[in-house]
């Protein structure tokens, strides 16, 4: 690497990107001068060791999900999410090997065919990665102190700031610590020989380590391991990225527990709860949630709330939710009966009951799990959310809880809830604060110190999960001691003696260091102001490894509102390609967000605001006339299938030169001709339902061409097999779902379109006594939302007529009225966007299963974002979504791939060059 890679070469110095990646779920901001992407380790070992040349600081970078402060950096941010996913599978589940950019979701997703699952669990499993789970010593819900990621850590590998890289796993690992690294080796001895020889420190550290604690360095690695590369590996959990760089975690992996049952406590006060934990643990509870008054106050509103908590008149009370896990029936009934003696002798008119139902199951949780939501939604815009989490001994949460209240009154933090992990003395708490108002940041300030006193009168830890970070950097000597903490530094030394990665996190000797780089949080729009930044959005987002992702795009705008006018506007230069033209406005990130919001719909406002008048108004005459449309449209498509493709791809990719790539298509090879005319009107008052057959299976032909093949033909057979009659409505060739124009922002189009759709189905549904049956999941998806391009009359009338994919159709109603004859073999299945909104994918499955026994839905499948004519115009966008599904489906054969829509079945097909059709169609060549 040449000695000015970073100064010059490596990496971006583009405003828009250094801008978007400098965003974490923290509430500081730190944009960095350099953005690289990592290609692998030895890239990692080369950025580190040439930042020490170039006096710069590393930051690694994985899910962005850190609370504390701890993924930011003024000099050298370096991207190891990107390149570092893969996971392995070892020992039949029973350990797994995992990289930093790895999610713990997509981790457990490849062991539940196992039976097993990892050891931590944190609640932002979706979006955390094991880079920051290792980094943060994360646990969560259920794991404790036990089954943490420092209990349950196997080996690691990883890359020092000299750049050594250590295997912790092979038998000579601490011969070759002390032959690579001899002064390491020697300090980490001799610190470890000076901690055991202090009564002081073990009793401390005993005292410290009895409960969740992330404070610092994990010092208890001293007293738990004799070896000092052992007592390096476990030091390196918890060091959020300021020793080294892990590489690889391998973990020993938990069992999942197949039964479960779930109760809510409400008692009149908290010590009623508090006082009963102990009693719980030990009679079989797994989980012991607990909510406080004003928590109650907040989730009592939701719908999932029980009659008891939804009526209840809330004063001090306060509710534990309680669950227990067990292998078998028997055991579980047990530990119910168990826990029913205790919560029997409560101070309480009724005990609760427990549930089995995953109905009522999933509603309790979402009391609990719904606090962030409701409290971080409702923030006042402009202000910031602030998430913190302390540990106190179990025998002291009742007063550590009261006096953190009378803080909140004292310091004006009405809206602050607490909640938490209660069988670990382990409570969350949030803020509010509005950086931009000086006053308020000197109250957060009063109201730290008020904080860290109370938790440290109680022998508590000032951070249990989530990591030191900034936040409580400069607090740390405070918690330890001067002799531990002179212990720390000496770690930090001794690993990094150049101080080159991350400075300013976990140790601070600046006592106002968590009063710096307060991140400013402007409105920008109310659809968006209740961004948290969390980053739940990001795995998810087809575009997160191309341009932008819901998170970036955000704070991309609220930055405009903070950079000087020549930055604002080099970021709204490039803010069309980076945020607009490459969403695939898949609306994914809806389900994953927890404030719910919807960047992609966000998206098509920014769209529809570029259409010029002209432009709209021949969207309307396009939707008016959508039939002549359709015949001109499979015209030209019968006329590309008859050039030279070579020819074709010149002439469009010359075209998109000096036109904008966003409106002319980049035409291959891969295009099919147009496909077969949908059916005429015909109705019967025999039908069961009114189908609803896709534009886009007329506009494009079957991955196999010839009468009888197509999503529309294999349907068709089914259902007439299974002696089933359909009713197809009039003027069904001029009809469309509207998606076409909604996702390119042509409001006026999409609302047309969707009355020409209503007044057809309202009559052929008969007011909607029949079901909509449509063969294109997305389409499905666009028909099922019409009611929102709707008048308000229309859309009423709307909410009685039932759509449903045809998956789901064959698979409730068809089905278990057909014999097949023969075996599919192995089928892959694609779920696109649409079948995850629509709920369908398990009929995709369950359609799938019926000939075949072996059925796969990839870990890593995703949006494919051909998002109709998407993936044609960005072709890199497809290309980078499908780059993770692509390389697991071409990892074995398999004798089918199928999907549910036929532009994503183009798009699948293009990615990994196997031809995908629909899964109807495998199910009609079985019969």
């Amino acid at each position: 690497m040449p000695t000015t890679a970073i100064n010059q070469n490596l990496g971006t110095r583009r405003l828009i990107d250094r801008v978007s990646m400098a965003h974490d779920a923290s509430h500081y901001l730190l944009i960095p001068e350099v953005v690289i992407t990592a290609s692998d380790t030895a890239q990692v070992a080369q950025v580190m060791a040439q930042a020490h040349r170039d006096h710069k600081h590393v930051t690694f970078r994985s899910g962005g999900t850190s609370l504390s402060g701890q993924a930011l950096s003024d000099s050298v941010l370096l991207d190891v999410r990107k390149n570092f996913r893969r996971v392995t599978v070892l020992d039949n589940g029973e350990r797994v090997r995992c990289q930093p950019g790895a999610t713990i979701r997509n981790v457990n997703a490849h062991l539940v065919r196992y039976g097993r699952k990892l050891g931590p669990d944190p609640a932002s499993e979706i979006a955390c990665t094991v880079g920051g789970v290792v980094s943060d010593n994360s646990s969560g819900m259920a794991c404790g102190t036990q089954l943490n990621t420092y209990r349950t850590l196997d080996s690691l590998v990883a890359v020092l700031p000299s750049g050594t890289v250590i295997d912790t796993s092979t038998p000579d690992a601490d011969e070759r610590l002390h032959r690579d690294e001899p002064e390491l080796w020697e300090g980490l001895a001799a610190l470890r020989d000076r901690v055991r020889s202090n009564p002081d420190s073990v009793a401390r550290i005993a005292q410290q380590y009895a409960m969740k604690n992330v404070m610092g360095y994990g010092v208890n690695s001293f007293v738990d391991h004799d070896e000092p590369v052992h007592i390096l590996e476990h030091l390196l959990i918890g060091s959020e990225g300021t020793l080294g760089f892990v590489a690889e975690a391998t973990f020993r992996t938990v069992p999942i527990h197949k039964h479960a049952a779930t109760a809510l406590l409400i008692v009149p006060e908290l010590s009623i709860a508090t006082d009963a934990l102990q009693d719980l643990v030990t009679n079989g509870a797994n989980c012991l949630e607990l909510m406080d008054a004003a928590s109650l106050r907040v989730v009592q509103s939701y719908p999932e709330a029980t009659p008891e908590l939804a009526n209840l008149s809330v004063r001090q009370h306060a509710a534990l939710l309680i669950e227990a896990n067990a292998d078998d029936e028997k055991d579980l009934a047990d530990r119910m009966d168990a826990l029913n003696g205790v919560l029997g002798s409560l101070p309480i008119p009724d005990a609760p009951r427990f549930t089995k139902d995953l109905r009522e199951r999933n509603n309790l949780w979402q009391l609990r799990k719904g606090l962030y939501t409701s409290v971080a939604g409702a923030r006042p815009a402009g202000t910031t959310n602030l998430l913190e989490d302390i540990a106190v001994p179990v025998a002291s949460l009742t007063q550590t809880a009261a006096e953190l209240r009378e803080s909140f009154a004292r310091h004006g933090y009405d809206e602050a809830v607490i909640f938490g992990h209660a069988k670990d003395g382990n409570i969350h708490f949030m803020v509010t604060a509005d950086w931009r108002d000086e006053a308020q940041t000197e109250n957060y300030a009063a109201f730290t110190e008020d904080m860290v006193n109370v938790v440290l009168s109680h022998q508590g830890t000032l951070k249990a999960e989530h990591g030191t970070g900034r936040v409580m950097a400069p607090f740390v000597e405070r918690q330890f001691g001067s002799e531990l903490y002179e212990v720390m530094k000496q770690i930090k030394v001794l690993c990094d003696p150049g101080a080159v990665l991350n400075p300013g996190t976990l140790l601070s000797d600046d006592p106002q260091g968590h009063l710096r780089d307060l991140k400013r949080m402007p409105p920008v729009d109310d659809f968006v102001d209740r961004c948290v930044e969390c980053g739940y959005c990001e795995p998810t987002c087809p575009s997160a490894d191309l341009t932008t992702t819901p998170r970036r795009r955000i704070a991309l705008l609220r930055a405009e509102q903070e950079l000087p006018a020549e930055q604002a506007a080099e970021i709204r230069k490039d803010y069309g390609y980076e945020a607009v033209d490459t969403c695939a406005v898949d609306s994914l990130c809806y389900i994953a967000c927890p404030v719910r919001i919807d960047t992609g719909v966000f998206m098509k406002r920014f769209r529809a605001e570029r259409h010029t008048t002209p432009a709209k108004k021949a969207m309307v005459v396009a939707a008016k006339n959508w039939g002549p449309t359709i015949s001109g449209l499979r015209g030209a498509l019968n006329v590309v299938d008859k050039i030279p493709s070579p020819l074709v791809t010149g002439v469009t990719t010359a075209a998109r030169s000096v036109l904008p790539k966003d409106v002319i298509p980049l035409v291959g090879d891969d295009l099919p001709a147009a496909g077969p005319r949908r059916p005429r009107a015909a109705a019967t008052p025999q039908d069961d339902f009114v189908y609803f057959a896709s534009c886009m299976g007329e506009l494009f032909a079957p991955a196999q061409r010839g009468p009888g093949h197509g999503a529309e033909a294999a349907f068709e057979k089914l259902v007439a097999r299974a002696g089933q009659h359909a009713r197809v409505p009039q003027g069904l060739g001029g009809l469309c779902c509207g998606t076409l124009w909604i996702s390119k922002g042509f409001v006026d189009g999409a609302d047309t379109m969707a009355d020409k759709v209503f007044d057809a189905l309202w009559e052929s549904t008969e007011q909607g006594r029949l079901p909509v049956v449509c063969d294109a999941a997305s389409c499905t998806h666009g028909l099922d939302g019409l009611a929102d391009h709707l008048s308000a009359e229309k859309a009423g009338q709307w909410k009685k007529v039932t759509v449903m994919d045809t998956t789901t159709w064959v698979a409730k109603h068809v089905l278990d009225k057909l014999t097949f004859t023969s075996s599919a073999g192995s089928i892959v299945i694609h779920p696109t966007c649409s079948m995850v909104h629509l709920g369908c994918v398990p009929d995709a499955v369950t359609c799938a299963q019926a000939v075949s026994d072996d059925v796969v839905v990839p870990v890593d499948a995703g949006c494919c974002a051909f998002a109709g004519d998407r993936g044609l115009l960005h072709p890199e966008l497809t290309a980078s979504a499908t780059r993770r599904e692509t390389a697991e489906v071409n990892s074995r054969h398999f004798d089918e791939y199928v999907s549910a829509n036929r532009t994503c079945e183009m798009g699948m097909t293009r990615a990994t060059g196997h031809p995908y059709r629909h899964v109807l169609e495998v199910l009609a060549e079985h019969l």
